[in-house]
């Protein structure tokens, strides 16, 4: 990890650590900045696929499902400890993300994003129809919060239990692309022909860092789920595909800070256009489209371009 990123990471733990005393203990702020730990989890995984690695994929609400879903059928039917439910379902994405990862990752650019979000419609689709397992449409209610050693995680406890998470998978993904499986990630985004001919394994990387990124989305999911108590498929649509993708988009796809930058701007923008509800793929369409003419290369690398003066 670089020295750069200490002081933004002491910045965030004493922030959170500090945070549930500043919000005089409010429900509402304290769920709030869980739901941005949790997006903020699924975005930095898929900032190493997208940013990194260089794949695109529009089926990442999908595994985010997995995780809930595998943590809400587990709790719910079978009694299984929430913690045990939570290691299910991330062995459960990263097996499904190996299966579908190896045929899929053989494709280039707009032919990849496409089979991923066939994938995710699918998913989408099973989710629907399992009605016995999953609830169907109408979803999967009375999902138990977590609780470690018999003691219920609720409130800030469960804010600190999110944002350990955060900070614990921050400092790995800043380690790994700092390391040598970083360097070859970023060598295949360059160029795969140049990688490979450098012995770079192109498509074992190319796998392993999509199998890592649904392994980040499904500890989110099983997080949302014993948070929230209920899922339903209607939570990991395409559109949730979409907005995951603008989060790493708006922050800044080359770096991991953008990532949880972006998946803050993009979780906590929706409370302040709550007025234009019926209008709100409109205003993530503009905020995209005012986000890629500004700053292409992400709000992140565009304020330090303009504190750089190179804005």
């Amino acid at each position: 990890m670089a020295k750069k990123d200490l002081l933004p990471l002491l910045f965030i733990t004493l922030a959170i650590a500090i945070f549930p005393v500043l919000a005089g203990g409010s429900e509402y702020f304290i769920s709030l900045l869980v739901f941005l730990g949790i997006n903020g989890i699924t975005a930095m995984g898929l900032s190493l696929l997208m940013g990194y690695a260089g794949q695109i994929s529009l089926g990442h609400a999908a595994f985010y499902g997995i995780g809930a879903y595998a943590s809400g059928i587990l709790t719910t039917k079978y009694s299984l400890h929430p913690l045990g439910a939570f290691f299910i379902g991330i062995f459960l994405s990263a097996f499904i993300a190996f299966l579908v990862g190896k045929p899929t990752l053989r494709l280039k650019g707009h032919y990849m994003a496409v089979a991923t979000l066939g994938f995710g419609e699918i998913l989408f689709i099973v989710f629907n129809e399992l009605s016995p397992l999953t609830g169907g449409p109408s979803g999967l209610s009375g999902i138990p919060s977590l609780t470690i050693f018999g003691h219920p995680v609720e409130g800030a406890k469960y804010l600190y239990l999110v944002w350990g998470l955060v900070i614990l998978l921050l400092l790995f993904s800043l380690n790994l692309i700092n390391s040598r499986v970083g360097r070859a990630l970023r060598a295949v985004h360059g160029s795969e022909l140049a990688a490979n001919a450098m012995g770079v394994d192109a498509s074992r990387y190319k796998v392993q860092v999509f199998v890592l990124s649904a392994i980040y989305a499904s500890m989110a999911g099983s997080l949302y789920a014993h948070f929230v108590t209920f899922i339903s498929p209607s939570s990991f649509g395409l559109m949730f595909s979409i907005l995951l993708l603008m989060m790493v988009v708006v922050g800044g796809t080359s770096t991991i800070w953008g990532s949880l930058l972006g998946a803050a701007v993009l979780t906590l923008l929706p409370e302040y256009l709550r007025a234009f509800e019926d209008f709100d793929v409109l205003a993530y369409g503009i905020i995209l489209l005012v986000v890629l003419f500004v700053m292409p290369q992400g709000i992140l690398q565009g304020v330090r371009r303009f504190f750089e003066g190179k804005g």
